[in-house]
């Protein structure tokens, strides 16, 4: 059997087995254990010292099988541990499932992408390592942006596995601190600090669209002889 056929019937088995868990885990209620977050906060402190080896196989699961929600994790965990340690456990499993996610796409379709696309696939910014970093870190700071597919998607690209993880180490610190701290402010039902929470959220997600804007704006600029105030 050819090494393409090989892979091809390798990611086809991958995605019948993601499906089959999510299938099964809707069907057991289990499923529902993501979205309540109080009920996966009690069932994360009644895990005893192995609660935080839960928060980051759970985060790790959920990076992993794409439809499983990462966020209420995020916050029940901080309402488990508060915001400095359920950073630290959310931000561990986030990492982990990247890595997983990437690894899982570079084996099964990257060289299927290489057949397919030719020389093209390492053309212009696709063959930067630093612009394909930099794109990986700036992702990861906008949570509107599906952190699973994006890490997928990376490991299908020709940048370094070191330059990934540390991109996404760096880029998800602010979010897992942030949702763990709103976890833990929602817990003690504060109003005016959950608010301050989500704005801060709010915040860091337009950082690189303003940044971005910027350095079009720049550019622009630049292209048309003058130099920008600042």
């Amino acid at each position: 059997m050819a090494p393409g056929t090989r892979r091809l019937i390798g990611a086809a088995a991958a995605a019948a087995a993601l499906a089959a868990v999510y299938l099964a885990l809707s069907w057991s209620g289990a499923l529902a254990q993501f979205v309540d977050g109080e009920a996966l906060r009690a069932t994360i402190v009644g895990l005893g010292w192995l609660g935080p080896a839960a928060v980051v196989a759970l985060m790790t699961t959920a990076i992993v099988f794409s439809p499983l929600p990462s966020a209420p994790i995020a916050m029940a965990a901080g309402a488990a541990y508060g915001h400095i340690w359920g950073a630290v456990y959310v931000g561990l499993g986030a990492e982990f499932g990247a890595l997983a996610a990437f690894a899982i796409a570079r084996v099964l379709g990257r060289e299927a992408m290489v057949r397919w696309l030719g020389d093209r696939v390492s053309v212009g910014w696709l063959g930067s390592q630093n612009a394909l970093m930099a794109i990986v870190f700036a992702t990861r700071l906008m949570p509107f942006l599906s952190f699973d597919l994006v890490s997928y998607a990376a490991g299908l690209t020709p940048i370094a596995l070191w330059r990934f993880a540390a991109a996404t180490l760096l880029g998800i610190a602010p979010a897992s601190f942030l949702l763990a701290h709103f976890g833990e402010e929602f817990a003690t039902a504060d109003a005016r600090r959950v608010g301050v929470a989500v704005i801060a959220l709010g915040t860091i997600t337009l950082v690189p669209v303003v940044v971005k804007s910027w350095l079009d704006w720049r550019r622009r600029r630049r292209l048309r002889g003058a130099r920008p105030p600042f």
